[in-house]
């Protein structure tokens, strides 16, 4: 359970600590240059060009609403690239050193970095984080730097900032959904279960990752035909939420 949640890092709360920009490698000649590029969603342009902003978005939306074919077919390019991705996960060899996990992460994609931090979360050590240092160290103050050499710096920067900011982030959603378990089971085997609401309320223990548990629980439940279990814990989570506050 634990586990399912703690790849969905695509949330509200911790989307903001993820770089919005890929590390692309593009060769030239027997050595690389880095580019930063922002990733869209539109791949094959069939939107227009790209917009951005609160009317961007609602016009894109009512495009949708409209047109049956555009949505049909935007819905199959989430698929396409959902399978994509799907495929190149499991694709990938897990690094064994250290000098292997820092060029792994600099060949992984802007919308795979959530999944990859917590994927390797127990390889992002300290130790690794002072290769990644020493490295940078050594390309800052050597004597005579080429391009390549200060564009290896620029990615090496953006990835150290970005895997400092992701871990930060999984590391607390890992923290919440701890608590939300025993939260869960707190409510689950009282005997007051309002008198209890009340109590997580005081101690401020109602949040999203105790409703996207109770999501979980309730979709598993159907899932088993434990229809019973899972109409009791949606009548859990409608008293839960009446005492959520963002």
């Amino acid at each position: 359970m634990a586990g399912t949640l703690a790849l969905g890092l695509s949330t509200a709360s911790t989307a903001a600590a993820f770089t919005s920009v890929s590390i692309n490698r593009v060769r030239t000649s027997p050595n690389f240059r880095t580019k930063i590029r922002c990733i869209g969603w539109d791949p094959e342009g069939i939107l227009g060009p790209p917009s951005t902003g609160h009317l961007a978005r609602r016009e894109f939306q009512r495009r949708l609403e409209r047109d049956a074919d555009a949505r049909e077919h935007f819905q199959r390019q989430l698929q396409e690239e959902n399978e994509r991705r799907r495929a190149l996960r499991e694709s990938r060899r897990v690094p064994d050193t250290q000098e292997q996990l820092v060029e792994y992460f600099l060949d992984t994609e802007a919308q795979e970095l959530e999944f990859e931090i917590a994927r390797m979360r127990p390889k992002l050590t300290d130790d690794f984080f002072a290769h990644l240092k020493f490295e940078l160290g050594q390309l800052r103050f050597a004597v005579q730097k080429t391009e390549d050499m200060e564009d290896r710096v620029i990615e090496l920067e953006a990835l150290q900032k970005a895997l400092l900011e992701g871990i930060e982030a999984y590391d607390k959603l890992q923290a919440n959904i701890v608590k939300a378990r025993d939260n869960l089971n707190k409510i689950f085997t009282s005997k007051d279960v309002k008198a209890t609401l009340l109590e997580m309320v005081e101690k401020n223990e109602i949040n999203k990752s105790l409703l996207a548990l109770l999501d979980e629980n309730i979709a598993s439940a159907r899932r088993s035909n434990q229809i019973q279990a899972a109409e009791y814990m949606e009548k859990v989570r409608g008293a839960v939420r009446k005492y959520y506050t963002v």
